[in-house]
């Protein structure tokens, strides 16, 4: 009984000792994992700095490097006199520096990129049935760049639309109409659809139609109008202006008068050329119909409204009262 009283303490104190050192062994791996947390938590800080150091010197590169390009490509005579390319090309050096940065960022953070590129190999397919209409938008952008269909300050028409082109990039063409109005249309769109360019050649036709009455002298209203177009100092001398009847209405000849001048020349020479040409026919007493109302009475109606007209001359009113005399 001495034995087992005087050895009880040492078992009594054998697993006191081991739920210490188990305590003990637990608390250094709490430890060392807090140490190991706060360390990679240390260096995912600083590569997160890091990497929005090298974002925000990406956007500063991206924009000097398409400054310089645009310096660059600005000195070549090809690109000079084409300012639609110029845009272009220095957009896909802004985005070409953008994404090299981009890249740069992800590998800071610990991504690979060979990962990603595994990735975005195996999501291709989805990535081009989700964005195949962007995509058909930069294909027609490289395509309307190659072909020049129009450039930059033409007045184009397209699908109904009609404006200038202020810019044309990757994605959309931009077009500003006479009222200022912002035109955006995707390049697929374009590229797809009827395209008008309005100024496209240095010269452009003035048509104009002009009506004269059946009873006058054709001959005479088209040298009328042509000799308008003749003194007018914006009408180029060749082609000569031109006259001819075109079309024979209900209530009168139409005279068409076709006159070339310079594209810059072509509003304000239409304009003139308008008015100095109902001027001229008034003045050659030359008779421009105009839509005329008649009252025809009723059936049961017992009275009929006259309207009088002012006599020519004075011969008709002579027969007139001599007819009353009768």
């Amino acid at each position: 009984m001495l034995m087992n009283f005087l050895y009880s303490p040492v078992v009594l104190s054998e697993p006191l000792a081991q739920a210490m050192a188990a305590g003990e062994q637990r608390l250094s791996m709490d430890a060392a994992i807090l140490a190991k947390a706060m360390d990679l938590l240390g260096d995912f800080a600083v590569n997160l700095a890091i990497a929005a150091i090298i974002f925000v010197l990406t956007l500063l590169a991206a924009r000097w490097a398409s400054g310089a390009a645009r310096k660059i490509l600005g000195r070549t005579r090809l690109v000079r006199r084409d300012p639609t390319v110029l845009a272009f090309m220095v957009q896909i050096v802004r985005v070409v520096v953008i994404i090299i940065g981009m890249i740069a960022v992800l590998q800071r953070l610990g991504v690979q990129t060979t990962s990603i590129i595994a990735v975005l190999g195996a999501a291709s397919l989805a990535v081009g049935l989700a964005l195949q209409g962007t995509l058909s938008n930069v294909a027609a952008g490289v395509m309307l760049l190659i072909l020049r269909p129009y450039r930059v300050g033409e007045a184009i028409d397209v699908g109904g639309a009609s404006g200038t082109v202020q810019k044309l990039d990757l994605f959309t063409t931009q077009l500003t109409n006479a009222n200022n109005h912002k035109i955006v249309i995707p390049n697929s769109k374009v590229l797809s659809d009827v395209i008008v360019n309005v100024t496209g050649q240095r010269t452009r036709r003035i048509e104009i139609n002009f009506t004269v009455g059946y009873g006058e002298n054709l001959k005479d209203a088209c040298a009328v109008l042509a000799s308008v177009a003749k003194v007018n100092d914006r009408v180029l001398k060749d082609p000569a202006p031109w006259t001819g009847v075109t079309g024979l209405l209900d209530s009168a000849v139409q005279i068409t008068l076709h006159a070339w001048v310079n594209n810059a020349d072509w509003w304000q020479t239409q304009s003139d050329l308008m008015q100095a040409g109902k001027e001229a026919l008034d003045e050659a007493g030359i008779e421009i119909p105009f839509p005329h109302q008649v009252e025809v009475p009723a059936k049961d109606a017992k009275f009929a409204r006259v309207v009088m007209a002012p006599l020519q001359n004075d011969a008709a009113q002579d027969g007139l009262s001599g007819q009353g005399g009768e």
